[in-house]
């Protein structure tokens, strides 16, 4: 669960260098990768990539309960890209009430930031201004593909392949049978969580570039879309 995830620790004026590096130790030893910062900044980035995200989710959500129509139309054709961004609004309201109440000021401030830019996201599309809006999905979709995989922490997998699916019970078990009959030995496998189209994403995490190139042609035999990385 720990292996080559980050590990905050917020050193306050009463950490001293010895207990903070004891703890670095500690979460070395787990093969986490420890991070210190003070308690601001750990507030206000939290208030920024999981806090915010949070009132945002839970605000679409109730935007289309209270938009949509009494047969429940939109919430019958929501699909993955509506799931996926809204999922975490599933999280318990006891617990993000508390969270927004002690972290206030941090998610007050960049929620007004968060509302100016949709506030100019409105008045790009009132103005039908095709290349203001490129520009703003093409920067995001930039940023976005920077980021490092968070399941893996920092470090890179460089012996992962992704294999597309039929969305039925047993699919992930042949895949994995299929590999077993050739030799080739799985270190990893999880399902990527994008429900748009009728087939599923695997993500395989395998043990050499030989074995990915392997399980690539076989699972290709096979008649199995397969693209490595």
């Amino acid at each position: 669960l720990q292996e080559n995830a980050y590990y905050n620790h917020t050193r306050t004026e009463k950490s001293t260098d010895a207990q903070m590096e004891s703890l670095c130790a500690v979460v070395k030893s787990m093969g986490a990768i420890p991070l210190v910062m003070t308690p601001d900044q750990h507030d206000y980035i939290t208030a920024a990539v999981s806090h915010v995200p949070h009132v945002i989710s839970a605000s679409l959500v109730n935007l289309v309960h209270d938009s949509d129509s009494p047969d429940e139309r939109m919430k019958m054709i929501a699909a993955g890209g509506f799931k996926d961004i809204t999922r975490i609004s599933s999280s318990s309201p006891v617990m993000w009430q508390q969270i927004c109440l002690t972290n206030r000021d941090n998610i007050s401030k960049l929620l007004k930031d968060y509302i100016d830019s949709l506030e100019k996201m409105k008045g790009v599309i009132d103005r039908g201004d095709s290349e203001a809006l490129m520009e703003f999905f093409g920067s995001a979709r930039s940023y976005r593909d920077s980021f490092i995989d968070a399941s893996s922490g920092p470090i890179k997998s460089a012996n992962s392949l992704h294999v597309e699916i039929p969305d039925e019970p047993g699919a992930l078990a042949i895949v994995v049978t299929i590999l077993a009959s050739r030799g080739i030995n799985v270190k990893n496998v999880g399902i990527v969580h994008n429900r748009e189209f009728e087939t599923g994403s695997l993500r395989i995490d395998l043990h050499s570039e030989r074995d990915v190139q392997a399980a690539k042609d076989t699972l290709g035999a096979h008649g199995y879309e397969v693209t490595i990385g």
